[in-house]
């Protein structure tokens, strides 16, 4: 006996229409994945230059009143998203987070004379 099974695009007996609008559903998903991890790299290469120029004039890698800032933004813009605002500042959160860490290797760096790097 088999039983129905929507959420597999392998399942032999889900309704071919069933199964085409998930496949359209999850297409449409991936594209969406791909263009957030280009905009995400976008987005770390503006702050590896702030880094460099932060590391360059001896400037504190973290600014908590920009960051601060920056998720009551993201917050309301979230809730004009119909987004989670707790989501977004989590998500927020752990981008500020990679961007410090990335800022304070390149004031390292920048210290010790290393090469930049990226990324």
């Amino acid at each position: 006996m088999t039983t129905s099974n929507t959420s597999s695009t392998g399942a032999g007996d889900v309704d071919p229409a069933v199964r085409e609008e998930l496949v359209r559903l999850r297409d449409s998903i991936d594209n969406i994945d791909a263009a957030v991890i280009h905009m995400l790299a976008e987005r770390f290469k503006a702050t590896q230059q702030v880094g460099h120029l932060k590391a360059r004039h001896q400037l504190p890698a973290a600014d908590p009143a920009r960051e601060a800032r920056q998720i009551a933004r993201l917050r309301a813009l979230a809730e004009s998203a119909k987004l989670d605002p707790a989501f977004a500042e989590k998500f927020l959160n752990f981008i500020i987070a990679e961007v410090i860490r990335h800022h304070e290797r390149i004031a390292d760096d920048t210290v010790n004379g290393a090469a930049p790097t990226t990324g």
